[in-house]
């Protein structure tokens, strides 16, 4: 397998107008950048099933993806993920998980008639994600999509146990950075030539005596993003370009 690309998928009309503050993507960087990690993609979308199939599809399409999916999974009328799941991922019918059934008998007991036991309906396949908060299961598909519910209580613990299990070490993200004072076309010969496994970002911004840039340079490979960012101070250097070197966070 390759490195994998993650994305965070975060369902809820409610977000999107402004009734709730998502909480999600903050939390999902910060949880991966702990492991050396970081997401390929992040999309808030409303709750439309016919978007839900799509995007997963679309996440699904790209090799060795994995999708951290919030929202959605719950047993009321808006609640379109589990089959949004099924028909993007399965055969498109959900069926009886009977381990998850008799969780949710067990904590609601003659409540969980006729609504709760819903949330045992899932697609073909799907692996229980245990829930410290409340007990309600979440659920997991080949390993690789994770469907959690959308309020944070719930979701970031089951998040935090499952990226202890995807991501057994930490990957060491070796990044330069400097600000220049010049626009960043100056550089644009020099990012075109980065060499494959080099990630790298310009950020301009204009003050009222010119362009600033900061120039990122990282890589897994210490040596490679060391030489890749010697390219640059050699060039600054060579042009006599005023420059600061950057402590940055990987």
């Amino acid at each position: 397998m390759h490195e994998p690309k993650i994305y965070a998928l975060i369902i809820g009309t409610e977000i999107l107008n402004r009734r709730r503050s998502d909480k999600h993507f903050d939390f999902v960087t910060t949880l991966l950048e702990s492991y050396g990690r970081k997401l390929s993609g992040s999309l808030i979308i409303e709750d439309d099933p016919e978007l839900i199939v799509d995007t997963i599809r679309l996440i699904a399409s790209r090799p060795d993806s994995i999708l951290f999916s919030f929202g959605g999974i719950g047993s009321t009328p808006d609640d379109h993920t589990r089959l949004c799941a099924a028909r993007a991922l399965r055969d498109g019918e959900l069926y009886t998980h009977e381990e998850i059934r008799d969780i949710i008998v067990s904590l609601r007991g003659e409540k969980a008639y006729p609504h709760s036991v819903k949330m045992a309906e899932l697609p073909q396949g799907a692996e229980k994600i245990d829930n410290p908060f409340n007990g309600m299961p979440a659920f997991n598909l080949d390993n690789r999509f994770f469907f959690v519910p959308g309020f944070p209580e719930m979701s970031h613990p089951m998040l935090t146990k499952i990226a202890n299990e995807l991501f057994i070490s930490r990957r060491e993200l070796y990044r330069h950075t400097f600000t220049a004072k010049c626009a960043e076309s100056r550089f644009i010969e020099i990012m075109e030539t980065m060499p494959d496994g080099v990630e790298f970002s310009s950020l301009p911004k204009h003050y009222e005596d010119g362009w600033r840039v900061s120039i990122s340079v990282a890589s897994y490979d210490e040596e490679l993003a060391q030489s890749s960012f010697e390219r640059y101070i050699e060039f600054l250097i060579e042009e006599n370009i005023e420059y600061t070197l950057t402590d940055e966070a990987n």
